[in-house]
């Protein structure tokens, strides 16, 4: 497993802000989403009042002898849907990008279109979309010094971990992440627990002496 730093990840973003998949990039880093879930996101999904986003379906390469390859849509690995809230300036930024999509057809503005479908609205090829990432990192390479490359799905790695080393309760990050339980998020990102056990001693150290926490 490798991870990026929020500054790393924030000057990633940074690199190539009008790159066709930035806001891509964005979506799955703010919020944690699996690739084939944030394919088979639609506009519906999003509750523009509340700042929520509803995962509901995964998209999945299947490939089936005889037929070829097929793009199947399901539920989420988890088997049920869940809510993921967005902040607001990803909020913002999602409604900007639906309002550029409906520049290029209403059709890619609609309810039931997919938010980061082609230009043609149809849905990307999960490992197509993985080589633009590993495209896109090998470019910021070059422009951001010391940045390492990680894989697409580690976008989702760095999520959990920025958020579990700034104290997110665990159970939060696992219904971000949409595992079946905290259990799963501690056993995978157990890496980060050491260094919060510190500070949690060291806080409590500092109660039980009469100080403020």
């Amino acid at each position: 497993m490798h991870f990026w730093t929020a500054p790393q990840l924030r000057a990633f973003l940074a690199h190539d802000p009008d790159h066709e998949l930035a806001m891509a990039w964005r979506l799955l880093a703010n919020t944690g989403m699996r690739r084939g879930e944030a394919l088979a996101l639609q506009w519906r999904d999003v509750d523009w009042t509340t700042g929520r986003l509803s995962v509901r379906r995964s998209v999945t390469a299947v490939k089936t002898k005889g037929e070829g390859e097929q793009l199947i849509t399901g539920k989420p690995k988890s088997g049920r849907a869940r809510v993921v809230d967005l902040d607001p300036t990803t909020l913002a930024a999602l409604r900007s990008y639906r309002a550029q999509r409906a520049e290029i057809g209403l059709s890619l503005a609609k309810d039931d279109a997919l938010v980061l479908g082609t230009v043609d609205g149809a849905t990307r090829h999960p490992e197509r979309f993985t080589r633009a990432w590993t495209a896109a990192v090998a470019r910021a390479q070059r422009d951001v010094e010391g940045l390492p490359a990680i894989r697409l799905h580690d976008l989702r790695h760095t999520h959990a971990t920025i958020l579990l080393g700034a104290g997110t309760p665990v159970k939060v990050v696992s219904e971000r992440l949409g595992h079946a339980s905290a259990t799963i998020t501690l056993s995978v990102y157990a890496h980060v627990m050491p260094g919060m056990q510190a500070e949690a001693a060291a806080t409590f150290a500092t109660l039980l002496a009469g100080g403020q926490g």
